[in-house]
């Protein structure tokens, strides 16, 4: 059970820094990528994705975080 949520939190963090090395610090994000940017309806609704899923792993990271504290004693 321990080695499982080890697991989860060292992929949970590697997504989170890539996810948020994806986003571009002046609003493109990843609609500026090459010929991206007509690949993708709007910039905003690609970034908004990007955002859930940064913070979906965020997420998991901070539970995981929680469940390895009371765990590992």
């Amino acid at each position: 059970m321990v080695k499982f949520f080890y697991i989860l939190q060292i992929v949970s963090a590697f997504m989170t820094v890539v996810l948020v090395l994806l986003h571009s610090p002046k609003g493109d994000g990843m609609a500026s990528i090459g010929a991206a940017s007509q690949l993708f309806a709007s910039q905003k609704s690609t970034e908004k994705g990007l955002n859930k899923v940064t913070y979906f792993f965020v997420g998991l990271f901070i539970v995981s975080s929680f469940f390895l504290g009371y765990l590992v004693k």
